[in-house]
C-alpha cells in the first residue's frame, strides 16, 4: 500500500513538472531569472530617418525576460531600435545608419541565444 502512495505522489510531481515546462516553451511564465512581473520597455526613437530593417530569426527565446534582454542590448547600439516578437521568434531591428550583421549576431549570441538567419529590408 505504501508503494502505491509513493508512486501516485511521484506521478503528480511529474505531471506538475511537465505542465510548467509546457508553459515555459509556449512563452509563458518568468523563466530565465526574470523574476515576478514583466516591465514594459519604451521603444527607442532613432535620431535620423530609418533607412532599413533587419529581421533576425532568434532561437532559444521562451519568455518576456528573454525578449526584454535582446531588446535592451540591441537598443544600446547607436543607430538601432529593436522590437522582439516572442511568438514569431524574431527581432525586428530598424536602423538609421549601417549596422554590421556580425555585431548583431555576436550581441545576441552573448545573451546565449542562437541566430538562425538575418533578412534585410531596405526602406
Amino acid at each position: 500500500m505504501a508503494t502505491v502512495i509513493i508512486i501516485l505522489i511521484l506521478i503528480v510531481v511529474v505531471l506538475f513538472a511537465f505542465r510548467g515546462s509546457f508553459g515555459h516553451f509556449k512563452g509563458e511564465g518568468g523563466c530565465c531569472g526574470g523574476g515576478g512581473g514583466t516591465i514594459e520597455e519604451e521603444t527607442k526613437v532613432l535620431e535620423r530617418p530609418i533607412i532599413g530593417r533587419k529581421i533576425v530569426h532568434v532561437e532559444g527565446m521562451h519568455c518576456e525576460n528573454c525578449k526584454n534582454s535582446i531588446e535592451r542590448q540591441i537598443n544600446r547600439m547607436e543607430g538601432a531600435s529593436c522590437k522582439v516578437d516572442l511568438k514569431k521568434k524574431i527581432a525586428v531591428i530598424s536602423y538609421d545608419r549601417d549596422i554590421d550583421e556580425e555585431r548583431i549576431r555576436n550581441t545576441i549570441k552573448r545573451l546565449d541565444f542562437g541566430v538562425a538567419g538575418i533578412e534585410t529590408e531596405m526602406i
